[in-house]
């Protein structure tokens, strides 16, 4: 048996749940991987000069053993999220102090410790294969995944899986990821494929989209409720470009910042009319590598106010962290929120504490999203009131450029991998629904 053979069952209409039952498993499968012993390859080089081109293989990999409440899935498509550039760039660790560490809590997780790292964090695909206790999902099964690993061994995880202390990032921080021919994940990340997009469309989202959901429509995040002003960094970006959807969606006021011209543009084009460009504006928060500049968060603040009737921020929308923390803390108004993740600018934030202790501000960390989370944000995907923004799509061989372009900032939205599939387009199940959004689905490639 083959890859071959699982993709015609998969493209055929007439394959049912028994036919994918019965197919024999290949005994391996292509995969993007990292390797162990190049984990000092980049010593010495400043982040920016880390190229994931020279780090990230195409490799035939054998294929895993399937334990209980797991599933392994054939993937059509994936994509590429900022763990995949810190994983290919080992920044600010390597990620095989995860895999070893999880490997050390069991027999099954020992699986997972290998010289290589298959890494994704995303997929779109079919369930070829259930381990036992899996009752809610079948081969033939068209799915996404996100990307929560989690036990639920603790009683500290039940109120909210995200805080189970063995909570991980499926492709990060466990094995067998998603920028592969073949994923094995557990089945509580499993959710229902939106039949109205392409399979490079449906994998798009879910990382980012769920991310976003949390972290500013989830009460375990700022809890947004119309009429909020909402400050949006990188809001054309992977994680902001969700945010701004969210944002209009549920009535309230993004104030998107931008880099460029084009970035305002899509903006422009989701709905939102209050950008700031803050390259072509200026704004500098610090004056060196030390020294931030209250002045610019002053000027910051006044240009915010001009473009909301002069109403500050209720809600920011952080994650480049470092480079713009201390204007985010300053602008946001008494009593207001600024949600934080990812950091990518820095993880060192510095910022004036005056103004948030004296204004009673609050800085609410946030990580992914439980289960809940992710289902809720994929069934606003399936439903069409969020949109992927997929911008661009690489081969499954040519995932180090797509790794590369997102680390250099050189792309837009979401850039979507082919695993499985072997074109773009395949795999919508819904014309109809689709027809009517298809301005909006492709409105990242558009522009």
């Amino acid at each position: 048996m083959t890859v071959k053979d699982i993709l015609a069952a998969i493209q055929s209409p007439d394959s049912t749940s028994e036919d994918f039952a019965a197919l024999p498993l290949p005994e391996s499968y292509r995969a993007i991987t990292v390797h162990k012993d190049e984990t000092e390859m980049f010593a010495g080089l400043a982040t920016r000069d880390k190229d994931p081109r020279k780090s990230i293989h195409l490799d035939e990999v054998p294929l895993p053993e399937l334990g209980p409440g797991e599933a392994l899935v054939a993937v059509m498509a994936s994509s590429v999220n900022y763990n995949s550039v810190w994983t290919s760039i080992f920044e600010p660790l390597s990620t095989f102090g995860f895999l070893e560490r999880y490997g050390r809590t069991s027999e099954l997780a020992k699986r997972h410790d290998l010289p290589y790292h298959i890494i994704g964090s995303d997929l779109a695909g079919v369930v070829l294969r259930t381990g036992p206790g899996v009752n809610a999902w079948r081969p033939g099964d068209e799915v996404v995944a996100h990307c929560l690993s989690v036990e639920l061994e603790s009683s500290d995880g039940h109120n909210d899986t995200m805080l189970d202390p063995e909570q991980r990032i499926w492709g990060f921080e466990t094995n067998f990821g998603g920028l592969a021919e073949i994923a094995l994940v557990k089945s509580n990340q499993l959710m229902p494929k939106p039949d109205h997009l392409s399979w490079e469309e449906a994998a798009a989202p879910g990382l980012v989209n769920s991310t976003a959901y949390r972290q500013l429509v989830s009460r375990n995040g700022a809890a947004m409720k119309q009429g909020d002003n909402v400050l949006i960094w990188g809001a054309s970006g992977g994680l902001g470009s969700y945010a701004t959807q969210f944002a209009l969606a549920g009535g309230a006021n993004p104030i998107c910042v931008v880099s460029s011209p084009q970035k305002a543009e899509i903006c422009r084009a989701m709905g939102a009319e209050a950008i700031i460009d803050r390259n072509a504006e200026g704004y500098r928060f610090w004056k060196d590598e030390n020294t931030q500049d209250p002045k610019e968060w002053k000027r910051f603040g006044k240009r915010i106010r001009e473009l909301t009737g002069g109403e500050d921020i209720d809600i920011v929308f952080e994650h480049p962290g470092r480079e713009t923390f201390g204007a985010s803390v300053f602008v946001t108004r008494k009593g207001g929120t600024i949600t934080t993740c990812a950091s990518t600018s820095g993880y060192m934030h510095e910022y004036d504490n005056r103004y948030l202790w004296m204004s009673l501000k609050r800085i609410i960390g946030s990580h992914f999203a439980n289960y809940r989370e992710a289902w809720e944000a994929n069934r606003l995907i399936a439903k069409g009131k969020i949109h992927p923004t997929l911008s661009k799509v690489y081969s499954l061989e040519d995932t180090g450029q797509a790794a590369y372009d997102v680390h250099r900032n050189l792309h837009q939205g979401k850039v979507g991998v082919l695993c499985m599939a072997p074109e773009e387009g395949l795999g919508v199940r819904d014309q109809e629904k689709r027809a009517q959004h298809v301005d909006a689905i492709n409105r990242f490639r558009n522009v």
